[in-house]
């Protein structure tokens, strides 16, 4: 109480914060006239002073008052469009690292410009992250009209571009692009082997639209780049079949817990079935042996129980979609993982693509906590304003509207069930609709679209439905839901970026309209005639109230209800909201009261009848949102806490990475790496404290012979008197360096580093690929620690500790012995073999070769260049090709002689 009577007073502290900008407003304004008066040529220059202002020691906060008036200039001459004070505010937050809310219809793409433009003054690069490549094409275009006025480039970053188009595109001054492509680019940059193919430079700035979105929404599943494993779409089919038999006696879903297993009956009535398909070894589901049976089932079990299609996924051209469940929209390229989709593909039917092998992954914390500075913005962000500040370390200020909001959001409407829930909505948007109030409605799933699509053509109401099968018409029908007596159904309107005015929106008119009319006196006539009707219908829109939004259900996100919300009312509009729930709605099935009142309220009601609106239940219903927000962020959280263990070592590895490909000689490393193998392999055999008889010298020979390719006289060298370790050290390690020192000296030491640098990079990464898949498995079972009264999270990261440290072993020794076992010869008479510099495919992965201990020959090709022969074991296979199945690498040359690798000849699928 004593709280509420302070603010009053005193005004909120985001109050007090926005008011203490206004100095620097006003600081902006008395720039105005002075920058006014300049020609276009002389505003257009200003970046040229600013940039020289910057070198002789300037900082971004002495220009911005200068830098934002500018921008507003050029926006007013280019775009038609002045900033706002309040949009100078939200600028001004940006700039800062902070997060701008601001409504909707407040004009946020263009706030953007005045923070984009200061950062990108300094020449480093500012990255606009958008939430889908509709709005990065067209904000690079709308917005990169501003930035082009004033001297700078633009690059927009969108799927199916090459290399050199993505490398152009961050070079440039400020590059638009979605946070997927911004992250993949990150991790395809880590898996290339030299420094000029990468395409991102250092990270700098970056502003991200719908933050909310992005940094918590998407959050909960990381980013991976995966290869293709072995195809196992047999089981996947065989499995599933026998799923469908099961009914649900046979299992028990926690739909909270979003957990399906099955039950004491259920699993002897699989093992019956499983065994009479052959699948079960034994008797029993969960012996050793039937690991992998258990996972396809778990994974079918989800799929057939759990997955819900036009909910969750939808199948179009044959192929599995996922669908977002916060934005609607389809997520191409996006699979669910541990073999989850191929279940899913099983289900339905279609194609089943093979599972994949994670070869690099990144959470969106740990990417975007890699820029120095991270401004965001979006209409809804103060219901998450704690976990935003504790993972990202930005803050939320909220931006006062540039007019007083008019919308009425009425309480909700309660119904007994969704039929009747339905059949009132059908009724409400036919009386709006007859009246000529646009109505925008909001569903959380496309099988409520389409359900409540019949409903209205059952009520003869003409409308629209938006959801992820028209993905590509959405903008267009978004921009005209405020026209007069408009219906238009969208699943989840998070994130649609698209300006809902009344009355219809007037540049999609034209686009749709008069796109093929040239121009001239009659396009300029029927722009006039669209820009009048426009008005007309505008007016009786007011009349008629505004916008109604309408939603057909509470999301678990109070977010995305509030961003339903803000599609009306934008800019001073008067406008209506109201949702429309029942009991049978998944939120409060799954999360609401189970109370004496809502069993009372389900057996009094009459059929059709609403109950009256109740604040009591409102606030039910928010506490249920609090709770799954409580729960999906305990689920972020705990993605970030097991993913910064991983980036860590994610860093480290990076970083050698690079370190590799920006030295120009890495021999010292693989000297080091030498060392250490030599310091193993006689620690191991000659322990501390021993004496030469209680050496185990004939498995130090075997080793030395299978590391090193060297026979060395151990057993003679430790009778010696006097013998010890370090002496052994000494020996082995000359022999070794003088191996190297020789094979370097017949091809030539430019030509030995080339071999070094793309022997270090290929193990590094074969290894690390390996280390992801471990730490994959790891994560999956480390929570059974807590039944020991360990903490999982701390398990986990002395276990990944362990598992990091011993890949970093294996790495030095697999190095160390193909560059030992690594021979040079005379290239054959056959056409010139693949080049390793420039088809790194060719040259051998890390544990690809056979296991006898010889790692493949090298041969100097005519002009000099290093090229990679056959391995010495399959040259001795034999000539039947049959026999040389599994003990050939798919990616050396064949044995037959062609020149193509095994792959592409006789070891084709």
């Amino acid at each position: 109480m004593l709280g509420g009577v302070a603010k009053a007073i005193f005004g909120s502290s985001n109050d007090r914060y926005v008011k203490s900008l206004g100095g620097l407003v006003s600081k902006i304004a008395g720039f105005e006239p002075t920058i006014s008066a300049m020609t276009d040529e002389e505003l257009a220059n200003q970046t040229v002073l600013f940039r020289a202002r910057l070198d002789e020691g300037a900082t971004l906060d002495d220009l911005l008052p200068e830098a934002f008036a500018t921008v507003r200039e050029a926006a007013k001459r280019v775009l038609g469009q002045r900033h706002y004070d309040v949009q100078m505010v939200g600028g001004i937050v940006l700039h800062r690292g902070e997060i701008a809310e601001m409504r909707t219809g407040e004009g946020k793409t263009l706030v953007a410009t005045l923070a984009v433009y200061l950062n990108a003054l300094p020449g480093t690069g500012v990255h606009v992250v958008t939430v889908n490549d509709y709005l990065a094409r067209r904000d690079a275009e709308w917005m990169g009209q501003v930035y082009k006025f004033l001297g700078l480039s633009v690059g927009v970053i969108v799927p199916n571009i090459g290399d050199q188009e993505r490398r152009d595109a961050y070079a440039s001054d400020i590059t638009y692009g979605t946070n997927n492509e911004f992250g993949f680019d990150y991790l395809r940059d880590n898996m290339k082997y030299e420094r000029t193919d990468m395409v991102q430079r250092a990270f700098s700035f970056a502003v991200v639209d719908e933050v909310d979105s992005v940094l918590i929404d998407e959050a909960r599943t990381p980013l991976i780049i995966s290869g293709p494993t072995d195809d196992k779409s047999e089981l996947y089919m065989q499995v599933d079949k026998l799923v469908k038999e099961l009914v649900p006696d046979d299992y028990e879903l926690d739909e909270k817990q979003k957990s399906v297993i099955l039950t004491e009956d259920g699993t002897e009535k699989m093992e019956r079935m499983l065994e009479a398909a052959g699948l079960l070894e034994g008797d029993n589901l969960y012996d050793f042996e039937n690991t992998q049976v258990v996972h396809h089932l778990n994974q079918s079990l989800r799929a057939n129980v759990m997955f819900r299609k036009d909910i969750d996924y939808i199948v179009k051209d044959g192929k599995v979609v996922i669908i977002d469940e916060f934005t609607g929209r389809m997520m191409d390229g996006r699979r669910w993982s541990d073999g989850l989709h191929q279940a899913v593909e099983a289900k339905e039917g279609v194609e089943i693509e093979p599972e994949n092998q994670t070869m690099a992954s990144i959470t969106f914390q740990n990417y975007f906590r890699m820029y120095p500075k991270l401004g965001g913005m979006t209409g809804t962000a103060a219901t998450e304003a704690a976990e935003f500040h504790q993972i990202y370390k930005m803050n939320v200020v909220t931006i006062p509207t540039n007019l007083p909001v008019a919308r009425v959001d009425e309480e909700d409407t309660f119904y007994k069930d969704t039929n009747d829930k339905f059949q009132g909505i059908a009724k409400a948007i036919a009386e709006k609709a007859a009246a000529g109030q646009p109505v925008l409605v909001g569903t959380v799933s496309i099988e409520k679209s389409e359900l409540l699509s019949e409903f209205l053509t059952a009520e003869g109401v003409e409308h629209k439905v938006l959801n992820a099968r028209f993905h590509e018409q959405e903008a267009h029908i978004v921009a005209q839901a405020g026209s007069l007596g408009a219906v238009t159904i969208a699943t989840n309107m998070a994130g649609r970026g698209t300006d809902i005015q009344l009355g219809g929106n007037v540049e999609f008119r034209i686009e749709d309209e008069l796109g093929d009319m040239p121009d001239g006196p009659m396009r300029d006539a029927a722009i006039a005639e669209i820009k009048a009707e426009v008005a007309e219908n505008k007016a009786k829109v007011i009349a008629a109230g505004g916008l109604f939004v309408l939603g057909t259900e509470r999301h678990e996100s109070r977010r995305i209800d509030n961003q339903l919300r803000g599609r009306s009312g934008r800019q001073g509009d008067p406008g209506l909201s109201r949702f429309y729930l029942s009991l049978d709605d998944e939120l409060l099935r799954i999360f609401g009261p189970d109370t004496m009142f809502a069993k009372m309220m389900r057996a009094n009601l009459e059929d059709g009848e609403a109950l009256p609106p109740s604040r009591w239940m409102s606030k039910a219903i928010e506490t249920a949102q609090k709770k799954v927000e409580a729960r999906n962020y305990d689920i972020r959280k705990q993605v970030v806490e097991y993913d910064d263990v991983m980036n860590d070592q994610r860093k480290v590895v990076y970083e050698q990475r690079a370190d590799i490909m920006d030295s120009e000689a890495v021999d010292d490393v693989v000297t080091d790496m030498r060392a250490e193998t030599v310091n193993g392999l006689i620690a191991d055999a000659c322990p501390p404290n021993s004496y030469p008889e209680q050496w185990d010298v004939a498995a130090l020979h075997d080793r030395v012979i299978e590391t090193f390719g060297l026979d060395l006289p151990f057993a003679d060298w430790a009778r010696e008197e006097g013998i010890d370790p370090e002496a052994l050290e000494t020996r082995l390690q000359e022999a070794a360096d003088a191996t190297i020192a020789a094979k370097t000296e017949e091809i030539g030491k430019e030509t030995w580093g080339t071999v070094e640098k793309s022997v270090l990079l290929q193990n590094l990464d074969h290894h690390w690929k390996e280390h992801l898949a471990t730490l994959d498995a790891l994560r999956q079972v480390i929570h059974l620690r807590a039944y020991a009264q360990k903490t999982p999270i701390n398990e986990y990261k002395q276990e990944a500790f362990a598992l990091f440290e011993r890949m970093l072993q294996l790495i030095r020794e697999d190095v160390t012995k193909l560059l030992a076992h690594a021979q040079f010869m005379a290239p054959p008479e056959l056409p010139s073999m693949p080049d390793i510099f420039t088809n790194l495919d060719a040259f051998p992965e890390a544990g690809a070769w056979p296991d006898t201990g010889a790692f493949g020959n090298f041969s100097s090709g005519e002009a000099g260049t290093l090229t990679m022969a056959a391995p010495t074991e399959a040259i001795q296979l034999g000539s039947d090709p049959a026999s040389w199945e599994g003990n050939v690498s798919r990616n050396a040359n064949c044995p037959c002689g062609s020149g193509k690798k095994y792959k592409h000849c006789h070891g084709a699928l």
